[in-house]
């Protein structure tokens, strides 16, 4: 696969991040390391003619540490980069506020979750605005506008059926391997991509983790991750990885949470369990980036580019996870999206993801690795839209075909590029 990425990128996230600067005191801009959250920082420093410190470097860490009020201090915007290393500084930007809560005071980039750390998880409660910044999207890379999801939620599916696909099995396969990461995408060659995962997660883990808890069986780290790769796009399991790997589930579990915290992967939680009994409430697993998930299981294109029922499974799983990120992207430019997760009953039934609007509106989508939906595949979508009721405004399913088209009422069949045409 030639190189997609040979410059910066503009980010949806750019003008969202902008708008909530002008309505909140801090605004967080939150999510994996090498995603893009420092340019997307300085970027806006441009607009909003502000203060950066980075605290990545040493120096700069080294006197914020040492004088954090005096530097956050003073009437122009300040923004700091990677905060988590000097957690003290939300005290300091604490008292700046007690003093003046006007907005666009503070913008701050993290690559551990907020409540992550214990000294900040109070510090800032009621004055802080979180928001995503995950991998890039399909979209951001062709340079289109992704409008699938509020097209949904606004009811206005009939802008995209009837619209054909033009992009082949193999070139789903190139994107999901591929993932967003910026720095990858412009590396020329499949192994230099490879060799760009590997530190990656190396480096998340030995040096991201250790700046949040003290681990006891750190080796085990990379090894549940790995067991977790295995699961993505799967309802976790945390009880068959622990076993694997003679770990207490407890001890599994507390792991997990610290990678959840540096963004390596994330559970979404099981939606509707009150619309029926038979509603399961185990979370399901992903990745939090396809390519890294291809790379931990070391997928190749050539690899689930074969017909064979592993192959086949793989490909399933990694999709999913894919088509999953894409739509939590897009999830987090809209304004009124209340929550997310996926829906599963004991049964067997299940639908993929869910998205819920503040006014109860719902869209559910089904993913599958085929080149055609037929009513079987359809089955969950209906189980829920029946038990959803009018409050269910669109299931869609989305497949590697070309056609689609509205196949039931409120039922649609899609092509998975349609996530991101513009």
């Amino acid at each position: 696969m030639e190189a997609r990425l040979t410059g910066i990128v503009p980010r949806r996230l750019g003008s969202v991040a902008l708008d909530r600067f002008n309505e909140e005191p801090v605004l967080l801009l939150q999510g994996p390391r090498s995603v893009g959250k420092s340019t997307l920082l300085r970027d806006l420093a441009r607009k909003v003619d502000a203060r950066v410190l980075d605290l990545d470097d040493v120096a700069t860490r080294d006197a914020v540490s040492a004088d954090p009020a005096t530097l956050v201090g003073g009437s122009e915007p300040v923004c700091i980069d990677e905060y988590q290393h000097v957690p003290l500084v939300l005290d300091a930007i604490k008292a700046e506020l007690n003093q003046d809560t006007r907005p666009g005071r503070f913008v701050l980039t993290g690559s551990a979750r907020h409540e992550s750390l214990p000294a900040a998880a109070q510090a800032l409660t009621g004055r802080l605005h979180r928001l995503p910044v995950y991998p890039l999207s399909q979209g951001e890379l062709a340079g289109t506008e992704e409008r699938l999801l509020g097209l949904l939620l606004s009811n206005r599916v009939h802008e995209v059926i009837g619209r054909a696909s033009g992009t082949e099995r193999g070139e789903y396969i190139e994107r999901v391997v591929a993932g967003g990461f910026p720095i990858p995408l412009t590396r020329e060659s499949a192994a230099g991509r490879s060799q760009w995962f590997d530190d990656y997660v190396r480096l998340t883990l030995e040096r991201d983790v250790r700046e949040l808890a003290r681990v006891e069986q750190a080796a085990v780290l990379p090894k549940l991750l790995e067991r977790l790769a295995g699961q993505t796009g799967q309802v976790l399991n945390l009880s068959r990885a622990a076993q694997a790997l003679h770990i207490s589930e407890r001890t599994a579990d507390s792991y997990l949470r610290l990678l959840e915290a540096v963004f390596l992967v994330h559970r979404l939680p099981a939606w509707g369990t009150t619309l029926s009994s038979r509603a399961a409430s185990r979370p399901k697993i992903h990745v939090v980036d396809s390519g890294v998930a291809a790379r931990l299981l070391r997928l190749t294109p050539e690899k689930l580019a074969r017909r064979d029922p592993t192959a086949l499974t793989e490909l399933g799983h990694l999709l999913e996870t894919f088509v999953v990120g894409e739509l939590m992207k897009q999830a987090s430019w809209l304004d009124g999206v209340a929550g997310v997760g996926h829906w599963r009953t004991r049964d067997g039934d299940e639908v993929d993801f869910v998205v819920e609007s503040d006014d109860g509106d719902v869209v559910a989508f089904e993913v599958k690795a085929a080149q055609r939906v037929d009513s079987r595949g359809l089955a969950p979508l209906r189980k829920l839209r029946d038990a959803v009721g009018p409050a269910f405004v669109a299931g869609v399913a989305l497949h590697l075909g070309e056609l689609s088209y509205t196949a039931d009422d409120r039922l649609h069949v899609l092509p998975v590029d349609h996530v991101w045409s513009g």
